[in-house]
């Protein structure tokens, strides 16, 4: 089995947003978050709509949906197998707000600094 490992982005301040995000949902979100993130350990790239999307510049998205609400966790590929979750959101408009984008490309690029050291 060639699964992917995933990691939870950690802000300087030891917070990890997309966790806490996730936390956050009720039990029945939660899992349907936590059942699609298993696919994308285990599928990775090749995981595809309706549960996974590239937006844009490499920063890609998972979905769950329950009743009118749909979650979404956006997150970036590392070399060596790992994706790396960064933030997450309930999506209210048909299109990704682009300031959850921008945090998600502003942690990536903070996240591949320090693992440069």
């Amino acid at each position: 089995m060639n699964d992917f490992e995933i990691i939870f982005y950690d802000k300087p301040d030891g917070t990890e947003p997309a966790k806490d995000f996730i936390m956050s949902l009720d039990n029945k979100m939660q899992a349907k978050v936590l059942r699609t993130i298993k696919m994308l350990a285990d599928n990775g790239a090749y995981l595809r709509k309706p549960y996974s999307e590239h937006l844009v510049d490499g920063i890609f998205e998972i979905r769950a949906k329950l009743g009118s609400d749909i979650s979404r966790v956006l997150y970036f590929f590392v070399v060596g197998k790992k994706i790396v979750l960064t933030n997450g959101f309930i999506k209210k408009t048909q299109k990704t707000p682009i300031n959850e984008i921008e945090t998600a490309k502003k942690y990536r690029n903070e996240y591949l600094s320090r693992e440069e050291l």
